[in-house]
C-alpha cells in the first residue's frame, strides 16, 4: 500500500499541473498492485474528482472556460455514467472492457498527442448530435470502467479543433469532474462495494495532497504534449499485459 500510494500521489501531482486526472493511470497502478476489479472504478472515480476538483475552480476562475462547448457533451454522458456505474458485471467482462478502454486511450494519445502543442487553429463548431453521441458512449464507459472519460474526449476535441488548448483543458477538466461524479453515485448504488472501498481511502488523501501541490505550482516538469506521450507508452503497456492473462497470447 505504501508504494502504490507514492505512485498515486506522484500522478496526482504532474496530472492536475496540466488539468487532468489521471483516472487511467490510477486503473493501471490498481490493476499491476493486484487490487480486486470490483473496487477499481470507485477508486479511479474518486480520485478523479478530487484531482480535478481544484484545477475546474481555478480554470473557471481564470475566465478559460466554454460551457457551450461542454453542454452537449454533458447531456450526452450524465445520465450514462449513472447507469454505467450502476450496473453488475462480471470480472471476466469487467477485465475485457477494460483491455480494450485502456488499449484505445492509449493508442489516441499515442497517434494524437503531438495535437497537445499550443499552435493557433481554426476552429470548428461540432453538430450537437454528433456531441452528444460522444457524451453518451464516453459517459457509460466511463460509468462502468472508472475513468472520468477525458483521456478520450480531449484528443477528440483538438482532432476536430473544437475549441481553442484552454477552452478545451477546462472542458476537459469539467467533463471529467461532472462524470466522475455521476459514475460514482452509480457505483454506490452497490453497497458490497463501499464496504471494501475503505480499505483503501489512503489514496484519496494522498491524490489530495498531490492534486494540491500540482494545481499549486502548475508544475512544468513535463509539458502536456510530453505527458500525453508517456500516458500513452503506459497504459498501452499495461493493456497488453492485461491481453496476454485474458486472451493467453
Amino acid at each position: 500500500m505504501i508504494i502504490l500510494s507514492i505512485l498515486f500521489f506522484v500522478t496526482a501531482l504532474i496530472y492536475s499541473s496540466v488539468g487532468f486526472g489521471g483516472g487511467s493511470t490510477y486503473l493501471a497502478l490498481l490493476l499491476l498492485a493486484g487490487v480486486p476489479y470490483k473496487i477499481f472504478p470507485i477508486i479511479a472515480l474518486a480520485c478523479n474528482i478530487i484531482v480535478v476538483s481544484g484545477n475546474s475552480f481555478n480554470y473557471i476562475k481564470a475566465g478559460n472556460y466554454n460551457f457551450k462547448l461542454l453542454l452537449p457533451y454533458l447531456l450526452g454522458s450524465i445520465p450514462f455514467a449513472f447507469i454505467g456505474g450502476s450496473m453488475q458485471i462480471e470480472k471476466e467482462l469487467f477485465e475485457i472492457l477494460l483491455f480494450f478502454v485502456l488499449a484505445t486511450a492509449g493508442f489516441l494519445l499515442l497517434i494524437n498527442f503531438k495535437s497537445y502543442e499550443n499552435n493557433p487553429k481554426i476552429y470548428k463548431t461540432l453538430p450537437i448530435y454528433f456531441s452528444s453521441t460522444i457524451g453518451i458512449i464516453l459517459g457509460f464507459v466511463s460509468g462502468v470502467v472508472g475513468i472520468g472519460g477525458g483521456i478520450f474526449l480531449s484528443p477528440i476535441l483538438y482532432l476536430f479543433r473544437a475549441a481553442n488548448p484552454k477552452h478545451i483543458t477546462t472542458t476537459v477538466s469539467l467533463f471529467i469532474l461532472i462524470n466522475s461524479i455521476f459514475g460514482i453515485i452509480g457505483q454506490l448504488t452497490k453497497n458490497q462495494v463501499f464496504f471494501e472501498f475503505k480499505d483503501y481511502l489512503i489514496l484519496l488523501l494522498v491524490v489530495l495532497i498531490g492534486g494540491q501541490i500540482g494545481n499549486f505550482v502548475n508544475l512544468k516538469l513535463f509539458s502536456t504534449k510530453i505527458l500525453a506521450l508517456v500516458t500513452s507508452i503506459l497504459v498501452i503497456i499495461v493493456a497488453f499485459r492485461m491481453g496476454f492473462n485474458i486472451f493467453n497470447f
